[in-house]
């Protein structure tokens, strides 16, 4: 449901609050009605059943209380990897520049290491390549990346805060009037948008993400199933509605409203809307975000309005004739919060260690889940037919075993989206 950015959390680059004033969060104060409307949303659901039948939108115990502990999680986590961060931000603390000096000499030791291994002709010489070259790639790649990762994303947070922006503005303050407001929650929507769309387009975003989707059910519990992970990420900012005059205070509030607004549309007790679904986000459309369906796949990106995937081309209507089927593509079988939040990011540091250049270790980051889910099924194929290369085998036995980025290509031919529809962000 929620999205990078769109806490109340601390700014990692100076250590204060985004906006410093007393503004109530107004997602906090909604929790006990999450907690009601969910009570009501089971009772309807247990009253139905003999009508409806087992389906995707029942609560099951064990999941549901997994979607409770992700919902801690993304409030309590933040609040640690934020003051965790805050002194490796490059360009704010010695520490930042060590950071990158980290990734830039992985990313070198590395690179010689695949030279040496390239060095072997065939298959048989590569299996003798000097194993310092061979573990050296291993790890110099996934430490390279992962402090690359870091050290971007925690230097962009840094800069493209509402705050930052805000001092930076080329537009007067709009004020904090109505029409102040309406312009803060339709920016923070169609940002919202775009950001939804790269999380489905790019396996890093994906990562952060796919928490979100990763449930086999889809009732109001699945829309507290949130991401922790925001951190690692380069998300278009919605900091960016400051240089437009809009308060950071106001961009806040923004924030509270859409994702109040996604709450509810995570429910199958509510069927349709009628004329208002041409431009409301909806229970119906929300669905069809949330299937592994191939016709479904990377569709309904929209938060409050559907416009914008009526716009831009990825809206498609919910079919009675053809039921959601909610989850992942390769579902991850499991109730673990831990495994939930991170077994995307565990299956990509794999993938990378297991890579032979940094085309691949890149593509295996920001491409999508789709090329690596094709990817595996062709080393996979090639291992098989080799009789077992290590490094194809052990990458098509990490797509295998860990159900982790998985699907198929979309039918508008873009990245897939590996994971569970149940949830929303």
């Amino acid at each position: 449901m929620g999205a990078p950015g769109e806490r109340r959390g601390r700014d990692p680059a100076h250590g204060r609050h985004e906006c410093d004033n007393d503004l109530v969060d107004l997602t906090l104060a909604a929790i006990p009605g999450y907690f009601g409307t969910m009570a009501a949303e089971y009772a309807w659901l247990r009253r139905h059943a003999s009508e409806r039948g087992p389906t995707g939108g029942d609560y099951e115990r064990r999941d549901t209380i997994a979607s409770l502990a992700m919902g801690v999680g993304s409030l309590v986590v933040p609040l640690v990897t934020d003051r965790l961060l805050a002194p490796v931000v490059p360009g704010k603390r010695r520490a930042g520049s060590a950071l990158v000096a980290v990734a830039v000499a992985a990313a070198v030791a590395t690179t010689v290491a695949d030279r040496v291994r390239r060095r072997a002709l065939n298959r048989a010489e590569r299996r003798r390549a000097d194993a310092w070259a061979e573990r050296t790639a291993r790890v110099g790649g996934m430490v390279a990346v992962a402090a690359g990762v870091t050290a971007v994303s925690t230097a962009w947070t840094a800069h493209t805060t509402a705050r930052a922006l805000w001092e930076r503005r080329f537009v007067r303050d709009l004020g904090s009037g109505p029409l102040a407001l309406a312009l803060a929650v339709l920016g923070w929507d169609l940002i919202y948008y775009w950001n939804h769309r790269l999380m489905h387009t790019s396996r890093l975003l994906w990562a952060y993400h796919v928490v979100h989707h990763s449930s086999e059910h889809y009732n109001l519990s699945t829309a507290l199933r949130q991401p922790v992970a925001g951190s690692f990420g380069v998300f278009v900012p919605y900091g960016v509605l400051s240089l437009l005059g809009i308060r950071p205070e106001l961009i806040m509030t923004a924030r509270d409203i859409n994702l109040l607004y996604q709450y509810w549309i995570h429910t199958e007790a509510i069927r349709r809307i009628g004329r208002a679904e041409a431009v409301l986000n909806s229970p119906s459309h929300h669905r069809v975000h949330h299937a592994s369906n191939r016709r479904y796949i990377d569709r309904n990106h929209g938060s409050i309005l559907i416009t914008w995937d009526r716009a831009f081309g990825t809206f498609v209507a919910e079919d009675e004739a053809e039921p959601v089927v909610y989850g992942l593509t390769k579902n991850i079988e499991t109730f673990d919060p831990l495994r939930i939040a991170t077994h995307e990011y565990a299956d990509i540091l794999r993938d990378v260690a297991t890579s032979e250049d940094w085309r691949d270790r890149l593509s295996f980051v920001l491409r999508g889940p789709g090329w690596a889910y094709e990817r595996h099924a062709a080393d996979g194929a090639r291992a098989a037919s080799d009789g077992g290369d290590s490094s194809t085998a052990s990458r098509a036995g990490a797509a295998s075993g860990t159900a982790s980025a998985s699907g198929t290509a979309s039918a508008s031919g873009t990245a897939i989206e590996s994971g569970v529809v149940a949830v929303p962000v």
